[in-house]
């Protein structure tokens, strides 16, 4: 049954993405046969209706961060003579590919004073990085593409090909000529705008996240490498701080320490705190010691005390490489009972692989992995679990100065899939997980990312 559930709900899964894509703009042919490129438009003559030209383009205005599918142009920037102005949409009665038409003799033309929200098109987005959330990698916008839609002129996708750049170098009259082949849809990118003046903060949030949701946090993290240092920190403050500490997990530790460098210290406090412990006294030993005080003395105290314990435990060794993440539970329970503190602990699940069972003392006595937690009865007590599980022998621990190669020979011996760090008194002080291990073992193969795997 639960095998059906999850094929059903993949399969929902993809019909969902399958029809959002097709309700995508740029999938109409209509939409594609009236494409007009930013590049070929800006310098264009602007005409009124009896063909005299008012002026030339120098921008055009959207409003990039609404509650729209696809930013709205909200005007015009054009030059007359000497002079800058602002040309509101309302004004256009036709934009074509090089040539835009007025809807009257009359212009009323207006000193520009940029919205919340929006942008200047050509300076604020062409040539600028973005994401491409359907390809998961970052790009850069070599031509953005309008088109009317419904009542109005859309922005409806960009163009991040080799050739469209060289189009842009050639003569004016290739310039204006779209490549509706090459295009991606707007809905498909997140982009990055520094310049634009800030809307409403949920508006902003909306306008990222419809996109950036999808991503994972291995995705996300290979994103944040690729950024320059503004785009990455705005791409940062979209992001809730939880997944925004999922994806710098899974960075490069190099890539981390440069972004948490660059971050204010209370933002970059935040993300250390959302952070598994583990991860979080890996980074924080990246830094130099003044750094590393910065940003613990903005933390939580509590969670500042944990890290700065971990932090006292040397590098190379079981105690600096271990998470205090630990689910325990004594012999007197059952196993429903235990069952529900896992559930309780979900946001570690990448974690938590076995419960310790203590003594009255807090001494160990047994680690149960969540496999069996998982086969047995509801009913059976853990008392029962560590008595079959002692026949395979007592649980595999390390002391906290254990270097990690030789943790690394007593975890294959156990063949177990983490091991639990134990003080003289046999009371557990956290968990060193095999990802962690081989990490630090094989340094020159990179970080495995094992939780990419899994997720």
């Amino acid at each position: 049954m639960a095998a059906n559930t999850r094929r059903m709900s993949t399969t929902a899964r993809l019909r969902d993405r399958r029809v959002h894509l097709e309700r995508r703009a740029t999938a109409s042919r209509a939409v594609r046969a009236s494409l007009v490129s930013l590049a070929g438009l800006i310098g264009a003559p602007v005409t009124h209706q009896a063909g005299e030209e008012v002026g030339r383009v120098v921008d055009v205005v959207a409003r990039l961060y609404g509650p729209e599918p696809y930013p709205p142009v909200t005007g015009l920037i054009i030059r007359i003579g000497r002079r800058r102005a602002f040309l509101p949409a309302d004004a256009l009665e036709k934009v074509h590919a090089g040539h835009v038409r007025l809807r009257s003799a009359r212009v009323d033309l207006r000193d520009f004073a940029r919205r919340p929200g929006e942008v200047l098109l050509a300076r604020d987005v062409l040539d600028h990085q973005l994401v491409d959330v359907d390809g998961v990698q970052v790009t850069r916008a070599a031509d953005l593409y309008l088109a009317p839609l419904v009542d109005k002129v859309v922005l409806v996708g960009v163009d991040v090909s080799l050739p469209t750049l060289l189009r842009r170098l050639g003569p004016r009259r290739w310039q204006a000529r779209p490549t509706p082949e090459r295009v991606l849809d707007w809905q498909s990118v997140a982009p990055f705008a520094e310049q634009a003046t800030d809307g409403p903060a949920e508006v902003r949030l909306r306008a990222s996240r419809s996109a950036l949701h999808r991503l994972r946090p291995a995705d996300l993290a290979d994103i944040l490498e690729d950024l320059g240092r503004s785009e990455r920190q705005q791409l940062l403050g979209w992001l809730e701080p939880e997944q925004a500490a999922d994806a710098l997990e899974e960075m490069e530790p190099a890539e981390l320490e440069n972004l948490l460098r660059e971050a204010r210290p209370e933002h970059a406090a935040r993300l250390v705190d959302e952070m598994e412990p583990d991860e979080a006294a890996d980074a924080l030993r990246d830094l130099t010691p003044d750094e590393r005080e910065t940003l613990l003395t903005r933390m939580p105290t509590a969670e500042a005390a944990e890290l700065r314990g971990l932090l006292t435990h040397r590098e190379g060794t079981a105690g600096g490489a271990m998470t205090t993440v630990l689910v325990t539970t004594t012999k007197d329970r059952t196993v429903a009972q235990v069952r529900a503190d896992l559930a309780a602990e979900a946001e570690h699940r990448t974690e938590i692989d076995a419960v310790a069972v203590l003594d009255d003392d807090g001494r160990l006595i047994g680690d149960i992995s969540l496999f069996d937690v998982a086969v047995a009865d509801d009913t059976a007590s853990v008392a029962d679990l560590v008595v079959w599980l002692a026949q395979f022998g007592p649980p595999a621990v390390v002391r906290p100065d254990t270097r990690l190669a030789e943790a690394a020979d007593q975890l294959v011996a156990a063949r177990a899939s983490s091991l639990l760090v134990v003080d003289d008194a046999e009371r557990p002080l956290g968990r060193i997980l095999a990802d962690d291990i081989l990490d630090a073992v094989l340094p020159e193969r990179g970080r495995l990312h094992f939780r990419r795997f899994l997720q």
